[in-house]
């Protein structure tokens, strides 16, 4: 991708800093955004609707700036690469957030944080828990996945509480799904997936049994786009031949993302459909909203 859009020098009065003083009276931030986009449509078409409205992500970015505080400017530098990376077609994006009054100690014109996150792939992550301090496992684990590299997090779901289905008697489940984006190979997103139920402590004694966490790939690639992967390795399933039948998977990820679709198999001949009209013919008797949370990403 060679096409970019540049924003430069959005300025405004935000209170990010850990010192009590910034926190008090606030100080000028200035950010710069370089959004990478396929411009070709836009400039063959002349309409808007083709193209990223850079005055609204002028206006998302001063949003981060004037809103909520953070300690650190490379917090406020992730959540506009966030927003920005959550507007369709947009594939990377460059922020830099300048903070030219910082209060270092010592003399300075700037100083600044320069990131670049790339959305990758659009993948598909189902968390479940119902052993131990579900909230706080789930809550590791988005965190964990935010931190994970070549792995951008555009967006964690509601919560349900779902009944155990099949197996021991057991605890209910908290279960949600997480969106994000991979720049990397499924086989390796699938390790790292792994990784973290391991480091997180995961422990499952018997099949269908309670477990303290579970990091499912369920989908990896948009059904339909070039960027689609389907697999028949029992290694690993793509997409996941459970979540066509799994209310708690396509209840929260039909929550966060109403116009979802997924493929019913690992074919290109299997059909794709929404997943809100496949969660309409499954039983969600079984189900219930969760408890509020909103882990940090």
């Amino acid at each position: 991708m060679t096409d970019r859009i540049r924003l430069s020098g959005i300025g405004g009065i935000g209170y990010h800093g850990v010192f009590p003083e910034e926190r008090r009276d606030g100080q000028r931030f200035i950010v710069d955004v370089v959004v990478e986009f396929d411009l070709r449509r836009p400039g063959r078409s002349d309409e808007l609707g083709d193209t990223v409205d850079y005055g609204d992500v002028a206006k998302g970015v001063l949003a981060r700036i004037e809103g909520e505080p953070h300690d650190l400017i490379e917090r406020l530098a992730e959540v506009v690469a966030a927003d920005v990376l959550a507007r369709p077609g947009v594939q990377a994006v460059d922020v830099v957030v300048h903070k030219p009054h910082a209060p270092v100690g010592v003399g300075l014109d700037d100083i600044a944080v320069e990131i670049r996150r790339e959305r990758g792939t659009p993948v598909v992550i189902g968390l479940g828990s119902n052993l131990g301090d579900r909230m706080r496992l789930l809550t590791d684990a988005v965190e964990a996945l935010a931190d994970l590299p070549r792995f951008t997090l555009t967006g964690v779901s509601p919560l349900v509480e779902s009944d155990p289905i099949g197996g021991p008697d057991q605890p209910h489940y908290y279960n949600g799904v997480v969106l994000g984006g991979y720049a990397g190979s499924p086989a390796a997103l699938l390790r790292a997936l792994h990784a973290i139920e391991h480091t997180l402590g995961r422990t499952r004694e018997v099949r269908w049994g309670a477990r303290t966490l579970d990091l499912d790939l369920v989908q990896f690639g948009q059904p339909g786009s070039d960027r689609e992967r389907l697999s028949d390795d029992p290694a690993l399933l793509l997409p996941h031949p459970g979540a066509i039948e799994r209310a708690f998977v396509l209840l929260p990820w039909s929550r966060l993302d109403p116009d979802a679709t997924l493929r019913t198999g690992p074919s290109v001949s299997d059909p794709v459909v929404r997943v809100a009209d496949r969660l309409a013919g499954l039983d969600t008797r079984g189900m219930r909203p969760g408890p509020q949370w909103s882990p940090a990403w």
